[in-house]
């Protein structure tokens, strides 16, 4: 009974320390439960309207997008390009971009509504290793970080280590997935247009051959696939199956060279540039006023609203210097001609595939046209290549004995009047040279010109470097420096140097480096260094602009952009003369007297007859050695036939040169050919083309 008293006495103490313990924790309880309550009322009553603005929160953020871009004319208002619209599919990802995983379901759901490529081989094309790497990643990224030392982990920074995880991804990874799979090949062909798009800013995944089916499904689905939209966009088209495409240039996403530039100077990486020809020459003009637009997001990015705050504008358009009804028939002349040498002489015109040609106005430097067509021998094709006039160059021969001539007077080693006996020269140890015949007789400097004697041009090659010459001994008192001095003349003509012509990239020709007295007196007939079609008839309209050097042009004004007309001139590129040599006139007319001598009874006068004197013709032929070899050795014989010309003589109105090089030895003319079918088109079109201007 004692014991049963004791065991309840204890049972009712630890009773009542357990009470004690739960009214305790209790009491805690409901004292953090009435803080919790005190400061939700703090917040709701004293922070209340501050919190709500916060959860209500938005962002206004400006964007700019682009406008269609300027129109191009011909000099008679005639369209070269215009804008054609076409049906694009965009991506603009949030304020805060969307995350790889995100952008490949987008991928994903769009893959089922437009194809990229029509084939699997193209898809093929346009997906790299890299593309199957970042594909692979985004699957097993936690393995790719296992690869990754902790010392690489503390050291690199997040680019470097992702570089360096694709780097450890070996095509025995990636090739878990069967890249012949098309639609495969599709979504990671869409991601990696997703990839490139910036924030708040459109970016096109498709606008070429958007089919109305794609662009229904797309328009349809877009509730499904966050920031993907369908809409209409531009693309350039250039009418007149593209005549003068070589020239008119093209647009693309802005270059990662250049991304800098165009990024100081308003510029999104979203936006396309001109990135050759007058499309990049003239981006400024082109480019337009983009249409900025203000878009209110939410705190999670996404857009809410938007807003256009400043209307876009297309940019200004571009009349050109072309006219391009001459430059179609001068194309067709040129093939042609081209054609007909080939066929003519199959045997020894087999390395004969080029014919290149430019027409201008000497006073203004306005090109008129400019045409270059190549030949394929293995395909019998012909192809556009009027790239040509601007970046190929060849030893022009005896066209630039003018430059020779002036030279000459200027450095006072001869003088007007002038003779020479026209004899072979010899200097001991190296070939004799002649002229091209061995019956010129006793010459001055006109007649030089008009019979194109090589002997002269020697002579005034060797004054000019104060050499003491006798026929078959070695030279005496030779002055290097007549290599400079006689470039140096040459430069003023525009001859080893920029023409300044209004496209972003032009040749300069290339200068010879072995300076032997035996190279300059080539070099005095146009057989070292090298000069471009350009070059050619900016020298031959320097001569006939009475030492004026015109800088040639492609745009003769920018205007303001109209609907179907052409608006109020904003800019006109009047001409702009580069230099005037420095030499007396009287010099340049008794070489423009030689060229008006070179059609009416010199080395042109054969192939040219009446039109000769029809047209007042003045300029220069010229033919120079371009043999071929193949393994060291010579293949075959071939020379580049050079024709530069101006008419009237009296009152230049238009200039041209013409270039057919390695042509077969002695197989018939296609430079003078062409020259009188492009002055016959030129003067039959002019009276036409003075109504229109």
């Amino acid at each position: 009974m004692r014991y049963k008293k004791q065991v309840m006495k204890k049972y009712k103490k630890r009773k009542s320390q357990i009470s004690f313990r739960l009214n305790i924790l209790f009491v805690l309880i409901f004292i953090l439960f009435s803080f919790l309550i005190l400061q939700l009322g703090v917040i709701q009553i004293l922070n209340g309207e501050e919190a709500q603005k916060e959860i209500d929160e938005t962002i206004d953020t400006n964007t700019e997008l682009s406008v269609p871009r300027g129109t191009m004319y011909d000099r008679f208002g005639r369209v070269i390009l215009e804008n054609q619209a076409v049906r694009s599919i965009t991506y603009t990802p949030p304020k805060y971009g969307d995350s790889a995983k995100k952008r490949l379901e987008i991928a994903e759901k769009l893959a089922n509504f437009i194809e990229m490529e029509e084939n699997s081989e193209e898809l093929k094309r346009i997906i790299n290793e890299r593309d199957k790497k970042e594909y692979w990643y985004l699957f097993h990224s936690e393995e790719a970080a296992k690869r990754l030392s902790d010392k690489e982990k503390e050291d690199l920074d997040n680019a470097e280590q992702y570089q360096t995880m694709l780097d450890r991804i070996k095509p025995d990874d990636y090739n878990e997935f069967d890249w012949s799979d098309k639609k495969l090949l599709n979504i990671v062909a869409i991601k990696k247009e997703l990839d490139q798009a910036h924030e708040l800013s459109p970016h096109i995944i498709k606008n070429e051959n958007v089919t109305v089916e794609e662009y229904a499904k797309v328009a349809s689905h877009m509730s499904e696939l966050p920031g993907i939209d369908a809409a209409m966009d531009w693309k350039r088209k250039a009418v007149n199956d593209g005549t003068f495409q070589n020239f008119i240039g093209r647009i693309d996403s802005i270059p990662d060279e250049n991304r800098d530039y165009y990024l100081t100077h308003g510029y999104n990486l979203n936006d396309r540039v001109g990135i050759s020809g007058l499309e990049e020459e003239y981006e400024e003009e082109l480019r337009g006023r983009k249409e900025k637009v203000k878009y209110t997001v939410d705190q999670s990015g996404s857009v809410i609203g938007m807003e256009t705050i400043v209307e876009g504008k297309r940019g200004n358009d571009l009349v050109l210097t072309i006219d391009l009804e001459l430059q179609k028939q001068v194309d067709q002349i040129v093939q042609e001609e081209l054609k007909s040498a080939i066929e003519a002489y199959p045997v020894k015109n087999k390395y004969l595939e080029d014919a290149l040609v430019i027409m201008l106005k000497p006073k203004t430097g306005e090109i008129l046209a400019m045409s270059g067509v190549h030949y394929d021998h293995e395909s019998n094709e012909y192809s556009d290549e009027s790239f040509r006039v601007i970046y190929d160059q060849y030893q022009p021969g005896s066209a630039i004995k003018g430059a020779t001539v002036l030279a000459g007077l200027d450095s006072g080693v001869i003088n007007i009047g002038t003779t020479i006996h026209d004899t072979p020269v010899k200097i001991a140890s190296t070939p004799e040279k002649s002229s091209h015949t061995n019956d010129i007789g006793i010459i001055n400097d006109r007649q030089a010109l008009e019979k194109s004697s090589n002997v002269y041009m020697f002579h005034i090659a060797l004054d000019i470097a104060g050499a003491t010459y006798q026929y078959g001994e070695p030279l005496a008192n030779f002055n290097y420096e007549g290599f400079q001095t006689m470039r140096n003349y040459f430069n003023q003509f525009g001859l080893g140097i920029e023409t300044g012509i209004d496209l972003p990239y032009e040749s300069t020709g290339v200068v010879g480096r072995n300076p032997q007295p035996g190279n300059l007196l080539d070099f005095a007939i146009g057989q070292y260094d090298t000069y471009t079609t350009l070059q050619l008839a900016q020298y031959v309209s320097t001569i006939a602009n009475d030492g004026y050097r015109i800088r040639p042009r492609l745009v003769k004004e920018s205007r303001k952009p109209e609907q179907k007309h052409l608006g109020a001139v904003i800019k006109s590129f009047n001409a702009n003369v580069m230099n005037k040599i420095s030499m007396n006139d009287k010099f340049i007319e008794r070489v423009q007297q030689g060229f008006i001598d070179v059609y009416s009874k010199g080395t042109a006068s054969y192939q040219w007859g009446a039109k000769a004197s029809e047209y007042k013709m003045a300029g220069k032929t010229g033919t120079a050695q371009n043999n071929i070899y193949k393994d060291g050795q010579l293949e075959a014989e071939t020379e580049n036939l050079i024709l530069v010309g101006y008419s009237p003589y009296n009152n230049p109105e238009i200039a041209f040169a013409v270039v057919v090089p390695k042509n077969g030895l002695k197989t018939g003319a296609p430079h003078h050919n062409i020259g009188k079918r492009i002055m016959d088109e030129y003067y039959n079109s002019k009276k036409d083309d003075e109504k229109m201007e």
